[in-house]
């Protein structure tokens, strides 16, 4: 079977998009002053039987831009201080540029025309990446302007929780309360995740989906 009528591809199961897994911390939730201070992300990847599991990962400590609000409320919540020298943190340029690097080269290899970030409650995280694209002045942001997989939406439809903790323990995924709020865990246990929803939809034959030609044609 060719990869076009194939099912079993990233491209044909999310109508060309590339699902890119995506958590950041911040020092507030205003996406456009606050700081972003810390991001991870993980592409995805989908075996000939139509499986999809996690691929590579990245994961980056910020140095907040210039002039950026951070809420002592918030570095209390993560636990991050900005100023630790041993955070080892890069500018949003190179770490959003190193980022989209890793996705476009995964858009290629699946053939996909546009990335698509999944992540839970993900306006927040897309707002942030947009806004921080932005400041970076990246032209090529391979991700799309507005439309997201929301994690916790598809949570609360499939395992009737929204929280991550409480829908990674229904769908069977531990879940480390002490690791939470770490970009880099948080973007781990939500790839997972999503891959289970994914499968799941799939085990119960709602994936691939077929339709007889009236079906088709009365579309």
């Amino acid at each position: 079977m060719s990869d076009k009528n194939n099912h079993n591809t990233l491209v044909n199961r999310f109508r060309g998009y590339y699902p890119v897994v995506i958590d950041v911390e911040t020092g507030g939730f205003n996406t456009k002053t606050d700081g972003l201070l810390e991001i991870a992300a993980i592409t995805l990847k989908m075996d000939k039987d139509g499986w999809l599991s996690l691929n590579e990962t990245l994961h980056f400590h910020i140095e907040p831009f210039e002039g950026a609000n951070l809420e002592p409320s918030s570095l209390s919540f993560t636990g991050i201080d900005p100023n630790n020298p041993l955070r080892g943190a890069i500018s949003e340029n190179e770490a959003l540029r190193t980022i989209f690097k890793m996705v476009q080269t995964g858009m290629k290899s699946a053939d996909c025309n546009r990335a698509i970030i999944v992540a839970h409650n993900a306006t927040f995280d897309h707002s942030f990446v947009m806004n921080a694209a932005k400041r970076a002045d990246l032209k090529r942001n391979p991700f799309h302007p507005f439309v997201t997989f929301d994690t916790a939406a598809l949570s609360g439809l499939v395992f009737g929780q929204t929280t991550l903790a409480k829908a990674c323990v229904t769908a069977g995924i531990s879940f480390d309360g002490k690791e939470a709020h770490s970009a880099l865990y948080d973007t781990n246990r939500t790839a997972l995740l999503f891959c289970e929803l994914v499968n799941k939809w799939k085990k119960l034959g709602g994936w691939p989906l077929f339709f007889t030609n009236e079906e088709e044609s009365s579309k």
